[in-house]
């Protein structure tokens, strides 16, 4: 029986690993892209679409878990995915065309879904509400360590030994961390929550008509847009454009996001779970104001050569991902429990339908047609309107009823 006090904390750490397994993999192909490009010989819209098609499988699939795990055992989703997209992920080792490619990106996709649909409603249900910003916040670390861990990997191996060495390197420790996961104990869905079940908040048709949860998301879609391209084509820009080596390339903005990322998601949590106690609207407005400030800052990065080019997008990456914690918060406290993970399946449908599935293809189409620098004019633009949806949306913020925790629940 796990310590009811190391219980969540163990089982936070474990799924946050498998979580940063899920973002390794998914951006080892950004760091090796020219490599699959003069391997295949393929231009920016095709590469383009191998992470376009990965979204739209992945963003499919997605409402397909989350009634499956509003139903039944979330433990063993979150164990199945990751055995699946684990298992997939060495199938590399037979990928030797650009069909097989697309292939195998659209199971890697299938099988993320399952996890991060269903991993944060667990995670929450762990720790009491008013701690919510700070846990998703290191749960949520995954997202920049992982991704610069995927370029430092594929940087480092794909450079020295072919690009389909970091796959596999990504791809083994899955199925240790998914055996592991098999014997945490599931909590008790929505133990923590303060407020009453409305049907807004309650039912899958009430989700509709639910303000917080769409503002939220639609500010969420416009943001994971930027972020998306960014994440996919920085490092061939920073390659191509500003004359740094692939390895150089993959090492800096790796070291980027990993020193911003970690910073910037447990800060964002931290300040949206202190202002939660007086302003209800804490997650929407700390995610619109960095959003906000992060415009500029992108604009200098993107446009500026020279010395000031790195320190802008030092700062730019800060701003944007500061509000990854709390902007998750504000969708989880925006629906009950008991739909919880419905109500996240549809907001990974709609973010990546309407974000990173595009984003990869377009920015890739402009840069065939114009430049690289032209496409990111659209990451710059989404970056933006995500601010104001966030700030139309801090109206909505449900009143919650913060107080202090007694003690840290067990498993249900």
């Amino acid at each position: 029986m796990t310590h009811p006090r190391l219980y969540p904390r163990t089982a936070l750490l474990v799924l946050t690993a498998l979580n940063l397994l899920n973002y390794i993999d998914r951006s080892v192909l950004f760091a090796v892209q020219p490599l699959v490009q003069s391997e295949f010989h393929l231009n920016d819209a095709q590469i383009g679409r191998v992470t376009t098609l990965f979204f739209v499988f992945y963003t499919v699939a997605a409402p397909l878990m989350g009634p499956l795990a509003d139903r039944y055992s979330r433990r063993m989703v979150i164990v199945l995915g990751a055995f699946a997209w684990s298992g997939v992920t060495l199938l590399t080792a037979v990928t030797h065309s650009y069909l097989a490619l697309l292939i195998r990106h659209t199971l890697v996709g299938v099988g993320e879904a399952s996890f991060v649909t269903v991993s944060p409603t667990f995670v929450v249900d762990l720790f009491p509400e008013q701690r919510r910003g700070r846990v998703l916040g290191v749960f949520y670390l995954a997202i920049p360590v992982g991704t610069a861990l995927g370029y430092l990997i594929g940087g480092y191996f794909g450079t020295r030994f072919g690009w389909r060495a970091p796959f596999y390197i990504a791809g083994a420790p899955g199925f240790l961390l998914a055996f592991i996961m098999m014997f945490i104990p599931e909590p008790k869905r929505g133990q923590f929550d303060s407020l009453r079940d409305t049907p807004e908040r309650a039912t899958v048709l009430g989700l509709a008509r639910n303000p917080a949860f769409w503002t939220a998301t639609l500010g969420m879609a416009a943001m994971t847009f930027s972020l998306g391209g960014l994440q996919v084509w920085m490092p061939t820009f920073l390659s191509r454009v500003r004359g740094y080596s692939l390895d150089s390339a993959n090492k800096i903005f790796g070291a980027i996001i990993a020193f911003d990322g970690i910073i910037a998601s447990l800060a964002g949590g931290w300040l949206g779970d202190r202002l939660l106690k007086r302003k209800k609207s804490a997650y929407y407005l700390v995610s619109a104001v960095s959003l906000a400030m992060g415009v500029p800052a992108m604009m200098m990065a993107l446009f500026t050569s020279g010395s000031a080019m790195l320190p802008a997008l030092l700062v730019a990456a800060f701003l944007v991902l500061l509000n990854t914690a709390p902007l998750n918060a504000a969708i989880i406290n925006s629906v009950g429990a008991h739909i919880r993970a419905t109500a996240i399946a549809v907001n990974l449908f709609v973010i990546h339908f309407l974000g990173d599935a595009l984003s990869p293809w377009v920015i890739g189409k402009i840069s065939d047609r114009s430049s690289l620098q032209s496409g990111f004019i659209s990451a710059v633009v989404a970056i933006a309107l995500s601010s104001a949806i966030l700030f139309y949306g801090m109206r909505f913020a449900p009143p919650l009823r913060i107080g202090e925790p007694s003690t840290a629940s067990g498993a249900g």
